[in-house]
């Protein structure tokens, strides 16, 4: 028979074990009820500069591409002028402009830096060209097409004079013509008075095309046909990456010789890549990336003229410039970051 004090003591114990099981349940579910720890914060938006021109463009896209395949951050575009995009870049609504003509706006560019507010990380390409040019036939000829050599001595604009015959203008046949840069562009200005100081301008007549199309589709037109042709223009462009032409050589660029009357060579512009300060802390792995980004002017060139053959946006060119140029890009990034980009382009 159980006593009296044994069942006292069962029930004490009871009791005791069904506390601490409420209790336990209740600690359970307290602890369940906890948030999950805070997520990771989210990577910010890389905000790109679209100042209007197809290598930017292209530009933008192979950076971009890279960004968001290799290194996981979304991006996005802002298009508008230089000087608005610029201003962008300043105040931070930009955070990467990847082709900056820096002799164009030398003054508030390099007063950016000093303040502090962008941070200049590669030179995207220094070789760029322009000035006054000729299909390469006209010099070399074509065997293939059948077009003999027209002015096989023909090397810079001195030698011009003696070769106007062959560049006659329909419009007026006692001289040759010139195709000149646009009204209104500041290098027509420059142009002209280089057309005038190297004493052209007694065998030739400027012609100024209405528009830069109207430029390019007299080249095309051309070249196409297999005609000379001598006048302005520049690269990296579709028409340079498509056909073969050549620049005319003049005296070297000097500061003296630029101030009287732009009787020497254009210079060069270096063309460089360059950030938003809080980019550097916001994003050091994209920064260091975009301190390796190099190509050149030839290489962008290709690329345009590809976009121009194929009738293809600057995302399509980016792609096919990535496939087609592993062994460049292929050192801007680590080897994780470059699996991941190959991955993404098949």
């Amino acid at each position: 028979m159980i006593s009296y004090r044994s069942r006292t003591v069962r029930l004490v114990l009871c009791v005791f074990l069904a506390v601490i099981l409420v209790v336990s349940m209740a600690c359970a579910k307290k602890e369940g009820d906890q948030p999950a720890a805070a997520p990771e914060k989210n990577k910010k938006t890389i905000v790109f500069a679209d100042a209007g021109w197809d290598s930017i463009r292209f530009h933008n896209e192979v950076a971009r591409l890279i960004i968001e395949k290799g290194y996981g951050y979304k991006t996005d575009v802002i298009p508008g002028s230089t000087p608005v995009t610029f201003t962008g870049l300043k105040k931070g609504d930009i955070d990467v402009y990847m082709e900056v003509w820096t002799q164009n706006i030398i003054d508030v560019y390099n007063e950016a830096i000093e303040k502090g507010e962008i941070v200049e990380v590669s030179t995207n390409f220094d070789d760029n060209r322009q000035g006054l040019y000729v299909p390469t036939f006209v010099i070399k000829g074509d065997p293939e097409r059948g077009i003999k050599p027209l002015a096989p001595d023909l090397k810079s604009v001195n030698d011009l004079p003696k070769y106007w015959q062959i560049f006659k203008d329909a419009e007026e046949p006692k001289k040759g013509r010139i195709y000149g840069a646009i009204p209104g562009w500041k290098v027509d200005e420059i142009l002209f008075e280089k057309y005038k100081n190297y004493g052209l301008d007694k065998t030739f007549n400027y012609f100024r095309p209405g528009s830069d199309t109207a430029l390019a589709s007299s080249i095309a037109q051309a070249m196409e046909k297999g005609k000379p042709w001598v006048g302005y223009y520049w690269e990296p462009t579709w028409i340079m990456g498509k056909y073969d032409m050549t620049l005319l050589e003049e005296p070297a660029y000097s500061e003296d010789k630029w101030n009287d009357g732009y009787k020497c060579a254009f210079p060069s512009v270096k063309v460089t890549v360059a950030v938003h300060k809080d980019l550097v802390q916001d994003a050091p792995e994209v920064v260091e990336f975009l301190k390796h980004y190099k190509t050149s002017s030839v290489l962008t060139s290709q690329a345009l003229s590809y976009m121009q053959e194929k009738q293809v946006e600057a995302d399509v060119a980016a792609k096919w410039f990535l496939k087609n140029n592993e062994d460049l890009w292929s050192k801007w990034v680590p080897a994780d970051v470059l699996s991941k980009v190959k991955a993404a382009l098949q």
